[in-house]
């Protein structure tokens, strides 16, 4: 079990990747408070199946890049670990299912629509391997269902703005189509914003409303959102996170008026960098971010409770099971 006595010191436990300003600005935060709770980096190299992991917490920012992260952390999280984010969740999450998602929930967001991949691992052969596809594909048909041109085409799985793509043509839409590879695509409508947030959640509960502009990747320190706005950006950025689960993410809204269209929310690594956020932004993640792990590592959640396994292993291990 990942769970420590009570009089023992507990452990959060960070991944990252090339990120610089973030982390050791978190660590400092956690340690410094004095309240039985540590932050350092994990160290792994190797790892045996159900192997004990001293951590009560782990946050995870590159999983996502690194795949044997991924396969650690799910074990970490299937012996009580409570993991930031979701391994599981992550694995599992696309832009495509997000959409269907916010708009079962009465969430507006843009129309989508996912497209078959343009190139496939080898092995596919087209004419055998794909006879559930209908080809060739009515581009036509499929930008109508998007609200016409122009439109945008992304990766279903993808950060960070690459692989977005606002196509004005269907020839364009088809050559950057074409330069997919083995990527999975969607094409949603393009909204014409007239502003924009970008929302930090953490814990499902505490929001951070930021005034973004994504066509200059610059935050602003103040927003200038009315209250009735505000007030939904809120609504609608804790019924996504709740819904999917993530303590650490950032919801995109377009705005059109006084309407936010949910863009983006599968940001679980979201930026943190003092660079690009600015020091009162920065500030808040780290210390709302030592105000959660702590939270956690002192509470009795785990990942593995939202799982039928989770539950099973945990049985398993109050009957004393080897």
């Amino acid at each position: 079990m990942a769970t420590k006595k009570a009089t023992e010191t507990l452990k959060i436990g960070l991944f990252v990747g090339r990120e610089w300003s973030w982390p050791p600005a978190f660590i400092e935060e956690v340690n410094k408070r004095d309240e039985g709770v540590i932050a350092d980096y994990v160290k792994v190299g190797g790892s045996m199946m159900n192997e004990m992991v001293e951590y009560r917490v782990i946050v995870d920012r590159i999983s996502h890049e690194v795949p044997y992260y991924r396969s650690y952390l799910k074990n970490a999280a299937l012996q009580g670990v409570k993991v930031v984010n979701d391994p599981f969740m992550w694995t599992a999450d696309d832009k495509f299912f997000d959409a269907s998602l916010a708009d079962k929930l009465g969430v507006v967001s843009p129309r989508t629509v996912a497209l078959p991949n343009k190139d496939y691992v080898p092995g596919i052969v087209h004419n055998e391997s794909l006879r559930n596809l209908t080809y060739p594909m009515d581009w036509n048909v499929l930008v109508d269902k998007v609200g016409g041109l122009p439109c945008v085409l992304k990766d279903a799985h993808g950060g960070g703005w690459k692989e977005v793509y606002v196509v004005n043509s269907i020839p364009e839409l088809i050559w950057r189509y074409n330069e997919s590879g083995l990527l999975t695509m969607v094409l949603q409508e393009f909204i014409q914003w007239d502003n924009y947030a970008r929302i930090m959640c953490l814990g499902q509960e505490d929001i951070h409303v930021m005034k973004y502009d994504p066509s200059k990747r610059k935050y602003h320190e103040e927003h200038d959102f009315s209250p009735a706005l505000y007030e939904r950006l809120v609504k609608d950025s804790k019924t996504l996170v709740h819904a999917l689960g993530y303590d650490m993410n950032t919801v995109e809204f377009a705005i059109r008026g006084e309407v936010p269209y949910a863009i983006d929310f599968m940001n679980p690594a979201p930026d943190m960098d003092v660079n690009s956020l600015g020091k009162g932004h920065f500030d808040w993640m780290v210390t709302h971010m030592a105000d959660m792990t702590i939270r956690l590592a002192k509470s009795k959640e785990e990942t593995r409770s939202r799982y039928f396994w989770g539950k099973l292993a945990k049985t398993a291990e109050g009957k004393g099971a080897k």
